[in-house]
């Protein structure tokens, strides 16, 4: 298979009850966020390692860094996803962090050309 993810926006919502999980606390809902996009790439076929890019929004870029020690530990290594972050002055549910992402499934990561590296 060789295609794209396009995951829409996920806020904190624990997918068995549909409550907001990590009320006032960013880092716990940056958390729940990332697994909740984990499953969704998960059911596809692939994994956050398949991530593209992602962007977060934050109602408070105040807690830039907790979400980014969340972040780093769901993205390791030496090339994590592109990435923008950008303040909202409301989300929904009145959320602390939304994410969206884009994964490529099933094919070498984009301008790179397998068996030869580097597209040129």
């Amino acid at each position: 298979m060789d295609g794209w993810i396009f995951c829409s926006g996920q806020i904190p919502l624990d997918p068995a009850s549909g409550a907001v999980v990590g009320a006032g606390d960013a880092a716990a809902q940056a958390e729940r966020v990332l697994s909740n996009l984990e499953a969704v790439v998960k059911a596809a076929g692939a994994t956050l390692a398949d991530a593209v890019k992602v962007t977060i929004y934050l109602k408070d870029m105040g807690t830039f860094a907790a979400v980014n020690e969340v972040y780093g530990k769901r993205f390791p290594g030496d090339a994590p996803p592109a990435r923008a972050t950008v303040e909202a002055a409301r989300l929904p549910k009145d959320v602390l962090v939304e994410m969206d992402l884009i994964a490529r499934i099933g094919a070498a990561a984009p301008g790179y050309v397998e068996g030869r590296g580097p597209a040129k």
